[in-house]
């Protein structure tokens, strides 16, 4: 299998790897791996309008209510109309959500330490360079 084959092959199954991973991990706070980037977006950015939360994580506006909702079922975040735009909502992590966040962020560096367990700084420095230029090539066509 030639580079440009296999990079497509390898990024495709971590992806799916850590969606298993962060899955198991978070079942036990009712929720799956699906909610966990908005609520990690929402650690960043508390209050962010719903539509951005979708155009910020590429997810389409419907997936990204279905997931909004399983999260304010659950008790860790509420919508509440945008002031400014009436047709809009806003996403505000309540407190159980916030008492979430040191959760959450341990097990995205659990993952991040997993994968990168078999490196060195210098190539995980590397690694990560040539990801970031990567996401930067493939912004340039979306």
């Amino acid at each position: 299998m030639c580079d440009k084959e296999f990079i497509g092959k390898a990024i495709s199954y971590l992806y799916r790897y850590g969606q298993i991973y962060i899955g198991k991990k978070i079942e036990p706070y009712g929720i799956g791996s699906g909610q966990f980037p908005f609520l990690m977006r929402l650690y960043r950015e508390d209050g962010i309008n719903q539509e951005s939360l979708s155009d910020y994580l590429k997810i389409d506006k419907g997936t990204t209510a279905r997931a909004i909702q399983k999260l304010v079922d659950e008790g860790y975040v509420f919508r509440q109309r945008d002031e400014k735009d009436r047709r809009s909502y806003r996403v505000f992590l309540t407190e159980k959500g916030k008492k979430l966040e040191p959760d959450m962020k341990k097990i995205a560096s659990e993952w991040g330490d997993i994968l990168f367990s078999s490196f060195d700084d210098r190539q995980r420095r590397e690694i990560t360079n040539s990801l970031e230029i990567m996401f930067e090539n493939a912004l340039k066509i979306m």
